[in-house]
């Protein structure tokens, strides 16, 4: 797929805000929603790992979603993230999504039975998905979240499946093997920030990356000049955004994005235990390196 896509841009994998209480604050979340709906942004994943998909039971992923949905700005997009070890659950979670007006699914294989998921079974697992879905679906290779890296070989064979429309790329050993696999209609997305540009050199159309929670902004910037090639500038830029996203999610995974987009005045909330929110210093640290950075 082209940049110019659907699945083009940059996405935001929104945080689920969370009240003192722990409830889901879906008033914070309308919020959020509507600064990125005049952003310039491309597009949401909804319920990915920054959004504590696990955290959340089946009422409130549904909550959450339909809020994305309803509150997304002209022409954006809305991936839904599906992380079940039950394939029954991912299944009815995905016909739920389409029910509510998600564009895609974006399935995460399943991680509780890892010795058991050998190549043959994630096949039929993310293929007979596919043959159900009433969504077209992303792969999500994210193994730091489940212990499972989908191998080029296989996400190879899934890519030609009519209802598998590419994937999103967040493990740490490299996109480049992905990116040889990307067909008109398989687009492979970056993860992360910190390797948007590269990916966008080697013909991935953009990416769900993290910074753009806190700020969109910047990311943006960084999509644009890969969008124009500009290897002199984009170089630099990258290098630049690299720095940001580490002192952020680098450093403190979750609990840092959350605390960011409250720097950056959004409403990141709390993260959901057994996360724990950044202390006083390290938001104090946190806030003098981004200022440092002239994104505060």
């Amino acid at each position: 797929m082209s940049a110019g896509s659907p699945l083009g841009g940059v996405h935001a994998p929104i945080c689920t805000p969370f009240a003192a209480n722990e409830d889901v604050d879906i008033g914070a979340l309308r919020s959020n929603m509507a600064r990125y709906a005049e952003s310039g942004i491309h597009g949401y994943l909804a319920l990915g790992s920054n959004g504590e998909n696990r955290s959340l039971d089946e009422e409130e992923r549904l909550r959450v979603l339909e809020t994305v949905v309803r509150h997304r700005g002209s022409g954006q997009v809305v991936l839904a993230g599906a992380t079940y070890d039950a394939q029954r659950q991912a299944e009815r979670f995905l016909a739920a999504a389409a029910d509510l007006g998600a564009d895609f699914g974006l399935v995460l294989a399943p991680g509780y039975f890892r010795k058991q998921m050998t190549t043959g079974v994630l096949y039929r697992y993310f293929s007979s998905l596919a043959d159900a879905s009433p969504l077209p679906l992303l792969l999500y290779n994210a193994p730091g979240f489940n212990g499972i890296t989908l191998e080029p070989e296989l996400v190879g064979r899934l890519a030609p499946h009519s209802n598998i429309v590419g994937m999103k790329d967040s493990a740490p050993s490299g996109i480049e093997a992905f990116l040889e696999l990307r067909r008109s209609d398989f687009a492979v997305l970056a993860g992360s920030a910190k390797f948007l540009f590269p990916a966008m050199l080697g013909g991935s159309p953009g990416g769900t990356v993290s910074l753009a929670n806190s700020f969109p902004e910047v990311a943006l910037r960084l999509y644009e000049l890969g969008m124009t090639r500009d290897e002199t500038n984009g170089a630099s830029y990258q290098e630049y955004v690299s720095r940001v996203n580490a002192a952020i999610s680098g450093k403190h995974g979750v609990p840092g994005v959350k605390a960011a987009m409250d720097l950056a005045g959004y409403i990141g909330g709390l993260p959901r235990r057994p996360l724990v929110p950044l202390e006083a210093g390290d938001i104090a640290r946190l806030h003098r390196t981004l200022e440092g950075e002239g994104v505060v």
